[in-house]
């Protein structure tokens, strides 16, 4: 998941960007200052989207066309494991391929990592800043000279200020500066006057405050919010540079609309003072300066010199580009809920479910179990969480690709033969030509990678969600997609699947839902039928992933049941029918099954 979102900043933000930068530069002549300024807002609201909750942004199956997955790349190798149990039935046998894949869950482990570390460190550096404002604001005192205090006091009524906003000087700072949240400082250089006239203080005051009166200082947090959680992205920091020079800009312009024309020359003049006096300000995030660096100062002055007012025009012109632009990032959100979707996971909202531990079935595992009781219409599941999580079906999908064999007329009731092409397995049941039932009675991997070659991948994605089968993903591979790759389903739709499947919900045709029911038959006793198949996933020689699922048919009753098992290296199809078997005795489901 942290790789998902990783890429989705990274791609938002990227092209919120060059698209701000073109507007910018195609419309610079209609856009005014203060509107060149805004629209860095959109480039915050963009910068926000991969965060929002996903309820906030999903627009359902609208845009489904679009298949996004970024956490399975998987190689597979020809090695096998066979993970028969030695002394039980033929039908706990559960053969299975081994592949070989990077461990994504370590990779996403990784990045989270550097990202929460990046994110310290300059949480750190900011409250570094932070700490340099606090001694700045202890050391600083009252400006002594009066005049200072009445010209400071008439720009806040002149700009109708009244918040709280106070004048202070100190030695610690080169360069005029406004900070704090709830209680604003306005920071002067220690003795100004001596080297200022009055009018030019008049002028820095008139940009301070402006500063305040257009909630800068409230831009200033959002910006260090933004700048933690994408420390990583170059271009992030490189907006953030040219916002802060448009805000400074947008802030020159508002003070020009203050002063009268002979006064601008004067008005720059006394930024361009400051340049030599502070060659190289510490440009601390929480503050606005009026300093910069040379290059910026030079792109103001430039501004401050061809400056004119702001005609009628200039505004509806700059308020229908902002708008446009405005369009275009929140028409990005269809794209981040897409990406952003979480497929791996169910969304299960049943009222009739009794949720219960039964961990003591599952010590040395971590599993999930899931019953459905059809005349009853309820749940019983332990695991809430896990039932829900979509995992790889591994050879419990055989089941389904069975039935779109027979669907598809690729193998019927009567030719079901697929020949062996003589490549040799480790078990002795594989190295022959099978038979439908043959290949699901000993899990023959090989025969249904044929079926589907046969198929082909079209004709199975639209049966997969013609099933709404799990996440639908076939981009693992047409050999390998259900094998530990791309295709994932939880518990609760393996037996939601299934009932849908014994009541034959998606009108198949009832010859071949008969044929896939007789094959999965494993043992029937007592008036008591189990029916059903086992899984395996072995990941690099490792049992990780193991699965049972199937349905029980008393004389009274049918229950469903899906039960998943996942541990490092001791995670089988037989071990979770053992589990599942254990469960229903205990329950007095079956009685004559032995299993």
């Amino acid at each position: 998941m942290v790789l998902t979102y990783l890429v989705i900043s990274l791609l938002v933000s990227s092209i919120t960007l060059a698209v701000i930068k073109l507007v910018k530069k195609i419309f610079q002549n209609q856009l005014s200052a203060k509107w060149q300024y805004n629209l860095w807002f959109l480039f915050l609201i963009a910068l926000t989207l991969p965060f929002l909750p996903k309820q906030l942004i999903d627009f359902g199956n609208f845009f489904t066309s679009l298949d996004v997955n970024l956490n399975d790349e998987i190689n597979h190798s020809i090695t096998t494991s066979d993970t028969a149990v030695a002394g039980n039935p033929s039908w706990m046998q559960d053969f299975t391929l081994s592949v070989n894949r990077f461990d994504m869950e370590f990779l996403n482990i990784l990045l989270a990592s550097i990202w929460i570390a990046g994110m310290i460190v300059m949480a750190v550096l900011t409250l570094q800043g932070w700490f340099m404002l606090k001694k700045i604001k202890a050391t600083s005192t009252a400006p002594k000279n009066k005049e200072v205090l009445r010209l400071f006091i008439h720009c806040k009524h002149r700009l109708n200020i009244t918040g709280r906003v106070i004048v202070r000087e100190s030695d610690l700072v080169k360069s005029p500066m406004t900070f704090g949240l709830f209680k604003t400082y306005v920071v002067l250089p220690s003795r100004i006057e001596e080297w200022m006239s009055m009018n030019e203080i008049q002028y820095i005051f008139l940009h301070e405050l402006n500063h305040y009166k257009y909630k800068d200082i409230v831009s200033n947090y959002f910006i260090i919010v933004y700048q933690i959680l994408y420390w990583f992205h170059p271009l992030v920091w490189m907006a953030f540079k040219e916002m802060k020079v448009d805000r400074e800009i947008a802030c020159d312009n508002a003070v020009l609309h203050t002063l009268e024309e002979p006064s601008y020359q004067e008005y720059g003049n006394t930024i361009i003072n400051f340049v030599d006096k502070a060659s190289n300000p510490k440009n601390i995030g929480l503050a606005n300066e009026l300093n910069g660096s040379k290059g910026q100062i030079k792109k103001r002055i430039e501004r401050i010199a061809s400056f004119t007012t702001e005609s009628m025009s200039l505004k509806l012109k700059s308020v229908s580009i902002f708008l446009l632009v405005g369009v275009f990032v929140v028409s990005q959100a269809p794209l981040v809920s897409v990406m952003a979707d979480d497929s791996s996971r169910y969304d299960f909202n049943e009222e009739r479910t009794v949720y219960e531990d039964l961990s003591e079935y599952f010590t040395g595992y971590d599993g999930s179990f899931v019953l459905y009781d059809m005349q009853a219409d309820t749940y019983h599941i332990h695991n809430q969480s896990k039932s829900t999580r979509r995992i790889s079906p591994d050879s419990t999908y055989k089941i389904y690709s069975a039935l779109l064999g027979l669907e598809t007329d690729v193998i019927s009731n009567d030719n079901s033969q697929i020949p062996w092409d003589g490549t040799v397995y480790p078990y002795e049941e594989w190295n022959r030509s099978q038979s439908l039932s043959s290949a699901m009675k000993h899990s023959v991997t090989w025969y249904f990678q044929k079926l589907d070659k046969k198929i082909q991948q079209d004709t199975i994605q639209a049966y997969l969600k013609q099933l709404s089968y799990g996440n639908g993903d076939l981009s693992g591979g047409l050999e390998e997609y259900w094998l530990e790759s791309s295709l994932k389903i939880s518990p609760v739709e393996q037996v939601q699947l299934l009932k849908a499947f014994y009541t034959n919900a998606f009108d198949f045709d009832e010859k071949n839902i008969k044929t896939v029911k007789d094959i999965i038959k494993l043992e029937e006793r007592d008036g008591e039928k189990l029916s059903g198949k086992t899984g395996t996933g072995t990941v690099n020689g490792k049992n990780v992933n193991g699965w049972f699922i199937g349905y029980v048919e008393t004389k009274e009753k049918t229950y469903f049941f899906a039960t998943n098992i996942q541990n490092e290296d001791n995670s089988d199809g037989s071990k979770a029918a053992n589990i599942t078997l254990s469960i229903l005795r205990d329950k007095e489901i079956i009685h004559g099954i032995e299993g």
